[in-house]
């Protein structure tokens, strides 16, 4: 159920909440307060020790290249001397163990002018229960389009499967993979028809120089128009315990005007009502 006002009525379901600065249900107003106080935390001290209170030794920096986010900030990278972000977007598994945001991101180092962009964090949720950067990547663009108001779904207490075995939990990310590479095989024959299959109706779209795109049709309309072509090689998975949500990474090459860019991409998938699996944001960016 999506919606842009909260009412103690809906509680039980999933719902989306269009009041950025509204009290936050629980359970995803804990993941988004995190973010926000990341943010806060950049602008109070520095980037540096923002990003370093969100990160473990396993988390994942895309600049653009993946890099070890801890051995990365451990290096005294030369990144942004102030930086400011607001999440707009939030998802969040019933498991409580995986979770998505995204937004607005501004950046500047002294004495250069400020930069724009859109950033996507993967969360994860460790044993003490603290949310940790699982992967993090930006695409910058122009900045022309004001800060978008927060919309988020709350997961709801309905059952779902609890799986032991390594076995079966490694089926379950099988599945993921196997419809990212479908998803990169119809897209190598027909992109229209691929993204029209396989994208969400309100996905979220991410592309170098672009403003955040919301919605199948939009998306379509921008890569016709340009006459853009991607093709995409998985190379990675990854799906909440309780198997609603689910990312998928890999290496895409962007024909645009007769050029081939490497790029990189990522998927956030979610498991719809049809038990169909469509892409909820895809973010495409330069390696």
């Amino acid at each position: 159920m999506r919606s842009s006002i909260f009412t103690t009525s809906c509680i039980a379901f999933a719902f989306v909440s269009s009041v950025a600065k509204a009290q936050l249900p629980e359970k995803i107003g804990g993941l988004i307060s995190v973010d926000r106080n990341a943010a806060a935390l950049a602008k109070q001290e520095s980037p540096h020790s923002a990003l370093s209170s969100i990160i473990d030794k396993e988390s994942v920096f895309y600049v653009p290249s993946a890099v070890n986010a801890y051995n990365y900030l451990n290096n005294r990278p030369n990144i942004a001397d102030v930086m400011s972000w607001e999440p707009n977007f939030a998802l969040l598994s019933k498991s409580q163990d995986f979770g998505i945001t995204s937004g607005k991101i501004q950046f500047q180092k002294v004495g250069a002018v400020q930069r724009n962009g859109q950033y996507i964090i993967i969360w994860k949720r460790n044993k003490k229960g603290e949310w940790k950067v699982d992967l993090r990547a930006e695409v910058e663009n122009y900045g022309k389009q004001d800060a978008k108001e927060l919309i988020y779904i709350e997961p709801d207490d309905s059952w779902y499967l609890k799986h032991r075995s390594k076995v079966r939990l490694q089926q379950r990310e099988d599945i993921i993979m196997s419809n990212d590479e479908l998803f990169s095989k119809v897209l190598k024959a027909d992109n229209q028809a691929a993204y029209k299959e396989f994208l969400a109706d309100d996905v979220r779209f991410y592309f170098p120089w672009q403003e955040e795109m919301e919605g199948k049709n939009n998306v379509l309309n921008f890569l016709k128009k340009n006459r853009i072509e991607i093709v995409t090689e998985p190379l990675k998975v990854g799906r909440a315990y309780s198997g609603e949500l689910a990312y998928s990474l890999g290496t895409a090459t962007v024909y645009d005007n007769d050029k081939a860019i490497k790029f990189n991409y990522i998927r956030v998938w979610e498991l719809k009502d049809d038990f169909q699996w469509r892409v909820a944001l895809e973010m495409l960016f330069e390696r």
